[in-house]
């Protein structure tokens, strides 16, 4: 938690609460620039000391975390997801966006053994969306809301969530190699760090089009098609409505990829929900099928109270007056 007494903190607060945020654009506070700065060989080489997270708060902090998830030691690794997802959870969006860089590479090291996490974390940034709201049309696939975020200090916390979609813009190649790696949840938060790139968004979805043709999982699959949907309700593309009308009412599809595809379709339109997609979805909305997708990181991310993310899905995007309110801790 952050600590008014942390003289980083007093700093920063000086710095933003009390003077003009935009007079430190492209200066050495502005995670953004301190983020491209990093060269691709400290970034690939793990030389987290050539970083100045101390100009943040709880950078040193971040840092040994960061580092920690390199160890062969479960109970660290473990510690460390916790602390990064605590910081995430204190709003301190801009010294975990410093992480992103490495965490894709904690991820693509084979030999890691939080790989899916690390990816999660790094889409997580720019993925969460505060308040009980984010199982509804509106929200469940939403990568940023765009609106200004400050973090307890003052600082500009959307600046943070910028930092970490350029970061996994830059390094796309690593993410979308990863659509192919042998693990399954790897391929799932593959999907979802990518996403939220900030750039080369036709690349990302190619990549996702092309995983899609080939995979066999169909929980991966509903994955793929939950993503492409995340990507055009943010980046507009004219044929995603049409293509993912016909995947949820193709009775020949699995019944995870039917819901996935239900659920994206509800989110890139405005329109009511068809008595077709209400059958499919009585159909193919099981407890089976909830089992199998809870493990999809959208689902997670609103599993709340002891129901599954399904469930809340299905009541947030078809009745969302009777959504009930999420945890005030949603990282519970």
């Amino acid at each position: 938690m952050q600590r008014e007494s942390d003289p980083v903190y007093r700093a920063v607060g000086r710095a933003f609460m009390g003077g003009d945020v935009e007079a430190h654009v492209g200066g050495p506070l502005d995670v953004r620039a301190v983020r491209a700065s990093i060269s691709p060989r400290a970034k690939d080489v793990f030389a987290y000391g050539r970083v100045p997270w101390e100009r943040f708060p709880r950078g040193p902090e971040t840092r040994d975390a960061v580092a920690c998830l390199r160890s062969n030691d479960a109970d660290a690794v473990r510690e460390a997801l916790r602390c990064l997802n605590g910081e995430l959870a204190n709003g301190a969006w801009s010294v975990v966006a410093l992480a992103v860089p490495f965490l894709l590479r904690i991820a693509a090291d084979p030999r890691g053994q939080c790989r899916a996490r690390a990816l999660e974390l790094a889409a997580g940034i720019a993925q969460w969306t505060p308040g009980p709201g984010r199982c509804t049309r509106e929200e469940l696939l939403r990568s940023s809301d765009g609106e200004r975020r400050f973090e307890p200090s003052g600082y500009p916390g959307h600046w943070g969530i910028e930092a970490a979609r350029d970061a996994i813009a830059a390094d796309l190649d690593l993410v979308t190699a990863l659509l192919d790696d042998p693990a399954s949840e790897v391929r799932v938060a593959a999907a979802y760090a990518g996403a939220v790139a900030s750039g080369r968004i036709s690349d990302v979805r190619n990549a996702l089009h092309v995983r899609l043709r080939i995979e066999a999982d169909p929980v991966v699959r509903a994955g793929l098609v939950l993503a492409l949907a995340q990507l055009a309700c943010e980046h507009p593309d004219a044929g995603c409505l049409t293509w993912i009308g016909a995947l949820w009412s193709d009775p020949g599809a699995p019944p995870a990829v039917r819901v996935g595809a239900a659920f994206g379709w509800l989110c890139l339109t405005e329109a009511p929900a068809t008595a077709g997609l209400l059958a499919a979805l009585d159909a193919c909305a099981t407890d089976e099928t909830a089992r199998l997708m809870a493990s999809l990181p959208w689902m997670r991310a609103v599993d709340h109270g002891g129901e599954t993310g399904l469930r809340r899905c299905l009541r947030g995007l078809l009745h969302p007056d009777d959504a009930e309110p999420a945890s005030d801790d949603p990282w519970a």
